[in-house]
């Protein structure tokens, strides 16, 4: 897997794209704005084709260059279901910018496989941070991409619209039961392992709670 990653908007969105070296397919995760310019010259550059948009969840600051991307490559766009709607109505809430409607294409689902070229990502369903937040689980590579999930030495919020506490526990818990080595690229912040973070997602395990 070939993986680039930049530092975008008023939120320091962590934005991903990921190519198969040898058929040159790729996919974006979290298109944040302002993102359009820089995946369109890294694509021209290396020869690649986008092929999928990949939205975690649909708060603004993940999704304010989906539509953007998709005209320029013709990449389609997934989220999982129960963020469908942020995506096609989205809630600026204090975006500084516009954030246009995009419209997915592809349905994330508990357990799915999406494939570019011989790479496989395996989608995860773990609200809290959202009814419809997702982590991609690259098996092969030991890598995970978490969205607002799990971040460095934290967890995403639960007080924003789709938060839900319980529901937070309760994917921590499961991610928790990855293996110590897997790399961890969250949606904002610095990468991380499993293994860094496992004291105290086990202490939440342990509590039934999320800690203070």
């Amino acid at each position: 897997m070939e993986r680039l990653s930049r530092i975008v908007g008023p939120i320091a969105t962590n934005v991903h794209v990921l190519a198969d070296p040898r058929t040159r397919e790729a996919i974006a995760i979290d298109t944040a704005t302002p993102s359009l310019a820089w995946i369109a010259d890294e694509l021209a550059a290396r020869a690649w084709t986008l092929k999928l948009i990949i939205s975690t969840h649909g708060h603004w600051d993940h999704i304010g260059d989906n539509a953007a991307v998709a005209a320029h490559t013709g990449a389609d766009i997934a989220v999982h279901r129960l963020d469908r709607d942020r995506l096609i109505a989205p809630n600026p809430g204090s975006a500084p910018f516009e954030i246009p409607p995009s419209v997915p294409a592809v349905e994330l689902a508990e357990g799915g496989l999406i494939r570019f070229g011989e790479l496989r990502l395996r989608v995860l369903h773990t609200p809290g941070h959202t009814e419809g937040s997702v982590c991609l689980l690259a098996e092969d590579e030991g890598l995970l991409f978490s969205g607002d999930t799990l971040f460095e030495a934290g967890w995403g919020r639960v007080d924003l619209p789709g938060g839900d506490p319980a529901a937070m526990v309760e994917s921590l818990i499961r991610l928790a039961g990855l293996e110590d080595q897997v790399g961890v690229f969250p949606g904002h912040g610095a990468a991380t392992t499993i293994g860094r973070e496992r004291a105290w997602m086990e202490l939440v395990r342990d509590r039934g709670r999320l800690l203070v």
